[in-house]
Formats: structure tokens, C-alpha cells, sequence
């Protein structure tokens, strides 16, 4: 039996997907089992995993627990404790490319506050593996998508900063392998697509998916900032994200072989993920 939480989030849905093709059992945790939409074959149970003990009972009967720190947030700790108590053997950490091995301090804040999750899971006692994927192919969606249902035009700054953006699926299906297999014990996985594309070309194929004309429209580091803050993005977390965008123009996107490695096929493009996602942009 797989625990997952955050299982209606971007990779939780994928993951309990994925368990359940392959025959696996999934014990799906949700705040809103009636709202949740899990697949069927899933056992969806009602926990809110940043109130750690109400896990305590979904937990028993688990082999393995996959850990998304969105929803887990400060309780991870004490959910790998009652892991630990119950029998579990197994965790997987949904963590961030951001952290840094081998330094005395995180560079930045949402660094930082990862590396502290993960230390917790080194240190569980539990068989472990991290994946640390870099940017989201469904931020897309999410700072782009009322923007181009609306007028058609992507407004952000730093046109040419450049990104490998990952595939939820392709996260889901390293996160997978991790979970049913013992041989990715310990494994630190830095994961990414397999192209580097600048912000401009993404819109471009974001264009072609959707069938209609998409432009981008730069504009600058306060006007981009602001918009991304009033769509709910901690500010702090905006000015890092941007700081890395500003420092990555004009330069190739680290590409990491990973999920090809692990799974034995290609990372997917975005512009597979784009196909997969054109309702959320029309």
C-alpha cells in the first residue's frame, strides 16, 4: 500500500495514476474526499497532513509514503515519526532543484526552507529518495493562463531567461519508481525536460497548442513582480524566482538525463505538455 499526500495536486493526481496502472494500491489523502476527483481504484481518505496525527490511522498498512511538502508543510517531521512507528519503510520527498549539496547555507529562502524538509527525511530512518525537479511546466498555467484566454498576450518580464521545463508526468513517474523499488534508495534525483526554451518560445508553442495567436510582451521586474504577487505568490518567493530568470538570460538551461534514466524513456517536451493542457488556456 502507497500512502500519497497531495494526491489532487499537479504530481499527486499523476502519481496515484500512475500506482494505480500499474497495479499498485494507493491510499489517496485529501482535505475533500467528495470534491477530490481521484481516480477510480483508489482509496481516498480524509486527513489534513499539516495536522501530522490525523495521518496516524490512513498511515497503517503502508509500505511507502510519498511526501509533497505543499501539503505536508511543517508536519513532515512528524509524519515520518509516525511513519516510522506504523511500519512504513519507504518515503519519497517531492523537493526543489534550488537546493544546494554541500554548502553551509541555502542561498535563498525557498532553498532553505526545502533543504530543512529534507534533512528531516535523511534523518527519518526510513529508506529514502528525493526528487528534486527544476521548473514546472504548469507554471505556465498558472502566470499565464488568465492572460492568454483573456487578451491573448503574455505580459512578463525577462523574455529571453531560459528554462527546461518539466512535465508533472515525468515527476510522477521518477516519484513512481522510487516508491516500488528499493534501488533508488538514497538517491538525490535532479530532474528537468529535455529542452532549454526561453520564456518567449514557450508562449510560441503555447501558441501552436491552443491554435490561435499568442505574442509575448516584456515588461519590467516591478510590473512583472506585482502581477505575480497579486496572483497569491509570496513576494519573497517571486523576487528569488526572478532573480534566477534575470541571471539565466541568454544562456542554455541546465538539461538533466535523469528521467530518462530512471524510466527508461524520454523526458516529455513542452510541447507534449502544452497538447496535454490546452483546456487550461481556452
Amino acid at each position: 500500500m502507497f500512502l500519497v499526500t497531495g494526491a489532487t495536486g499537479t504530481v499527486g493526481r499523476a502519481l496515484t495514476s500512475l500506482l494505480l496502472t500499474e497495479g499498485a494500491k494507493v491510499r489517496a489523502v485529501t482535505r475533500n474526499p467528495r470534491t477530490a476527483g481521484l481516480p477510480d481504484g483508489a482509496e481516498v481518505v480524509e486527513a489534513d497532513p499539516t495536522s501530522a496525527d490525523t495521518l496516524a490511522d490512513p498511515l497503517v498498512g503502508a509500505t511507502a509514503v510519498f511526501l509533497n511538502p505543499a501539503a505536508t508543510g511543517e508536519a513532515t517531521g512528524r509524519i515520518l515519526e509516525l511513519a516510522a512507528e506504523r511500519g512504513v519503510t519507504r518515503a519519497v520527498l517531492l523537493s526543489a532543484a534550488v537546493v544546494e549539496d554541500g554548502v553551509a547555507e541555502q542561498s535563498n529562502i525557498l532553498a532553505a526552507w526545502h533543504k530543512g524538509i529534507e534533512d528531516a527525511v535523511t534523518g527519518s530512518g526510513l529508506q529514502w529518495t528525493i526528487v528534486r525537479p527544476g521548473e514546472f511546466a504548469s507554471n505556465a498555467a498558472q502566470q499565464w493562463g488568465s492572460q492568454i484566454r483573456d487578451t491573448g498576450v503574455v505580459r512578463a518580464a525577462y523574455g529571453q531567461s531560459t528554462t527546461a521545463p518539466i512535465h508533472e508526468r515525468d515527476v510522477a513517474a521518477v516519484s513512481m519508481r522510487a516508491l516500488v523499488s528499493g534501488e533508488h534508495a538514497r538517491a538525490r534525483y535532479l530532474l528537468t525536460g529535455p529542452q532549454s526554451l526561453t520564456r518567449a518560445e514557450m508562449v510560441r508553442i503555447l501558441a501552436e497548442a491552443i491554435g490561435r495567436p499568442v505574442r509575448f510582451e516584456e515588461v519590467s521586474r516591478d510590473r512583472a513582480l506585482q502581477a505575480l504577487v497579486g496572483l497569491g505568490a509570496p513576494r519573497p518567493i517571486v523576487e528569488t524566482m526572478l532573480d534566477w530568470q534575470a541571471a539565466s538570460q541568454h544562456r542554455e538551461a541546465f538539461v538533466s538525463p535523469v528521467v530518462e534514466q530512471v524510466t527508461g524513456r524520454p523526458a516529455l517536451s513542452f510541447a507534449q505538455w502544452a497538447a496535454d493542457h490546452v483546456a487550461d488556456f481556452v
